[in-house]
């Protein structure tokens, strides 16, 4: 039987999914980053240039595939994103240039990207606006443990850094049958198609009409800030940690409670926002994440460096629950893919200064500390837009409260 029940729980189950295998995608690149860097013979910029090249597909793939989606529905454009993200990312695994690579990372990109604004609308628009956060948390969990699962595979094929991709190729393609035949539509974007008066609003209107503008420019910035973050470490931890000089399998180590703290900070994150205080959820993440970046910095044991790291993975995943949960209800069904397509996508311009910035820095002999500290200020910066977004809607938020009770 389609029951309502049943059908939430297949949408997030099957969002997890991708979710777990994009996870994966993102951060393959750097988990096997010294094999490529032997094989292509690259210097610090050129591993920049290969991170940040599936970071600029992501851009693209981000808005488009949240303004198509808002078109011709999230489902279908879900199932294409995956399909494309595992054929180029099989393909990394067999490329034999420098310029190949980047094309395979830069089309992987693009499929990545497309998928993410869509798996948070569907998920979003699968659950009542009090579960919002949670359905979106539960979902995103799967990115970092995607990630923990890609550090293990580059643990175990640590002479064969072709697995990583070969997996992250293969994998998705498998699923895409799965998709087809049990991922529902979304219900909410059915029935806006279904009602024939809803005329289409343009792009501007989608993002800047009916008051949004402050809210769409505020979302913009906590995405840009925060992603130049998030991807800096999803794509230069391992390689800081060898700069400080931990051993290869330390640095996996680390890597994988990175990801495993991302997990339960994705799911905190949620839980949080649902239950608490939005101002004070995002003053207590930012500040959390700030404090963690401090001590990847000054760590010099594996013990303390292990904390730091889970600790990094915990809160800079939080904040990014908290953008996503806040996004989808800053626009109508009609135009909400767009909406969170675009900040997302403005999102993709930090992660992909955040690991170029890395790479120059490092060749500029500044080293670890120098990394980390230029990442502060940007840091205060998401943190007050989104305090921002939550200010503006709290007067609303109260309202329905006070009618629950």
């Amino acid at each position: 039987m389609d029951t309502p029940s049943r059908r939430t729980t297949l949408t997030i189950a099957l969002c997890f999914i991708v979710a777990l295998i994009e996870g994966f995608d993102l951060q393959a690149a750097g988990t096997a980053a010294a094999g490529l860097r032997q094989t292509f013979a690259l210097d610090p910029k050129m591993m920049g240039w290969v991170f940040s090249a599936g970071i600029i597909g992501l851009l693209p793939g981000a808005f488009f595939g949240g303004w198509i989606a808002d078109r011709i529905g999230r489902k279908k454009i879900l199932i294409g994103a995956v399909l494309l993200f595992g054929v180029f990312s099989l393909n990394t695994a067999y490329v034999s240039s420098f310029s190949g690579l980047l094309l395979a990372r830069f089309m992987t990109g693009l499929g990545l990207g497309a998928a993410l604004p869509n798996l948070i609308a569907l998920c979003a628009e699968a659950v009542g606006e009090q579960r919002r956060g949670t359905a979106i948390s539960i979902m995103y969990a799967g990115v970092p443990l995607g990630g923990a699962l890609a550090a293990v595979v580059a643990m175990l094929f640590a002479e064969h850094w072709q697995m990583t991709f070969i997996i992250g190729g293969l994998v998705p393609l498998l699923v895409v049958p799965l998709m087809v035949l049990l991922l529902p539509e979304s219900s909410a974007f059915r029935q806006q198609q279904g009602s024939v008066n809803v005329a289409r609003a343009s792009t501007g209107q989608a993002l800047f009409g009916e008051d949004r503008t402050r809210v769409t420019l505020a979302l913009w910035l906590s995405y840009f800030f925060t992603l130049t973050v998030m991807y800096m470490l999803l794509n230069w931890l391992p390689s800081l940690l060898l700069e400080q000089g931990f051993s290869k399998p330390q640095a996996g180590l680390v890597q994988m409670l990175f990801n495993i703290g991302g997990a339960l900070g994705s799911l905190l994150g949620g839980l949080l926002l649902d239950r608490c205080n939005g101002i004070k959820v995002v003053l207590f993440v930012y500040a959390g994440l700030l404090a963690a970046l401090a001590g990847v910095g000054l760590s010099v044991g594996i013990v303390p460096m292990a904390i730091a790291g889970f600790s990094a993975g915990l809160f800079v995943m939080a904040a990014q629950l908290v953008l996503y949960a806040l996004a989808p209800p800053s626009y109508p069904t009609s135009v909400r893919a767009t909406g969170v397509g675009a900040a997302v996508a403005i999102g993709r311009l930090g992660s992909v200064a955040g690991p170029l910035a890395a790479g120059q820095i490092l060749a500029a002999g500044a080293g670890t500390t120098g990394v980390l500290l230029a990442t502060s200020p940007g840091l205060l910066i998401a943190a007050l837009a989104i305090i921002s977004v939550i200010a503006r809607s709290a007067p609303l938020t109260v309202s329905m409260e006070k009618a629950k009770a």
